[in-house]
């Protein structure tokens, strides 16, 4: 049976509510007795009730988190940063994931009402805006992180992916090729087109034509997906001479079909990821992506939640607050010149 407060009353000969003001800090307790209850409280191994407090102080000190999978990678990373902070300030995290399901999408946001969390951490790009909207009028402080359409919310953290995306593709350029190819994944939304607008911005700026079937888009983001995508490229009469795709999942389903077809990277075809997942550092060979700061990302994230919860900020409909933040070219195996015989094709 767990310790309850009649048990430390009853060991330390005080009433109920003086332990209970002594554990919760108050000053109507002389320091003796207040140090006395709580040696006692140690000794016994007395947890507080989750459940009684947030009666009392209307906080269940957990914040919501919603992902589009659990078990994507880059997802991982913002999650720790996100953890670190929210365990600083005394916070637990209820994590969800979409999955780009609606009907989850709704069970989620069910769930998360019923359990009355404090905020919300958006993080899923696809998360459905009038679900998102549903939180707000439930008066729930919400933060989204690279979401598709920031202007429903407006409290936002983002990663700049026009310019990440122009950092590889200039990369690519200035090593030589010209004939660059999009992987792109069609359920991401805004991200996929910021990344595919940066892409395009960078060949328009070099005068590189990008022919139609130069951009492919495949139904999400998993490894098996670039396979789909090399299937794709192989079929073309004038392929390219480099891929640049949306993620490192996507870029590593690429990098096994072409090694299954005996296509050698990056000497037979460049390849490029994008996040800097900690896989991109193991592939053969290893992948040249661009590092997003994912930690710093979520951390981010939960340190602005953190200002709303603790009204440091107002959370208002005329209040707004956006951080962007920007990644860094990593030049690693998968890329080098293109062979002098494409070069004159």
């Amino acid at each position: 049976m767990p310790v309850t407060i009649k048990d430390i009353a009853k060991l330390t000969g005080v009433s109920h509510s003086t332990v209970s003001r002594a554990l919760g800090g108050s000053s109507l307790i002389s320091e003796s007795t207040s140090n006395r209850i709580r040696k006692v409280a140690k000794e016994l191994g007395y947890q507080p009730s989750v459940a009684a407090r947030s009666l009392k102080t209307n906080q269940t000190k957990v914040i919501g988190v919603i992902v589009n999978s659990i078990d994507d990678p880059f997802f991982s990373e913002i999650l720790f940063g996100i953890e670190d902070a929210a365990q600083k300030a005394g916070y637990s995290l209820f994590i969800a994931a979409s999955q780009y399901d609606p009907v989850r999408e709704q069970n989620i946001v069910q769930t998360m009402m019923e359990q009355r969390t404090d905020g919300v951490i958006i993080c899923s790009s696809s998360f459905s805006a009038d679900k998102g909207r549903q939180l707000l009028e439930s008066n729930f402080p919400i933060v989204v992180v690279n979401y598709k359409a920031t202007e429903n919310f407006n409290y936002s953290i983002y990663h700049d992916d026009i310019d990440g995306s122009r950092q590889v593709t200039a990369h690519l350029i200035e090593i030589g090729h010209k004939k660059i190819a999009y992987l792109g994944n069609s359920k991401s939304c805004r991200t996929t087109q910021d990344r595919l607008s940066g892409f395009r911005k960078e060949m328009d700026k070099s005068n590189l034509e990008i022919p139609e079937d130069y951009i492919f888009e495949v139904p999400g983001s998993d490894p098996e997906l670039g396979e789909l995508g090399f299937d794709h490229f192989a079929r073309l009469p004038n392929p390219p001479t480099a891929i640049m795709c949306f993620n490192d999942m996507l870029a590593i389903g690429l990098l096994k079909a072409l090694r299954e077809k005996g296509i050698c990277v990056p000497e037979d075809m460049s390849v490029t990821g994008f996040d800097n997942i900690t896989f991109s550092a193991y592939t053969t060979p290893t992948l040249t992506t661009l590092d997003q700061p994912k930690y710093s990302i979520g951390n981010e994230a939960a340190q602005l939640l953190l200002e709303l919860l603790e009204n440091k900020i107002e959370n208002s409909k005329n209040t707004h607050k956006e951080k962007r933040l920007k990644g860094k070219l990593l030049v690693r195996e998968s890329t080098c010149p293109p062979k002098k015989d494409y070069l004159r094709k």
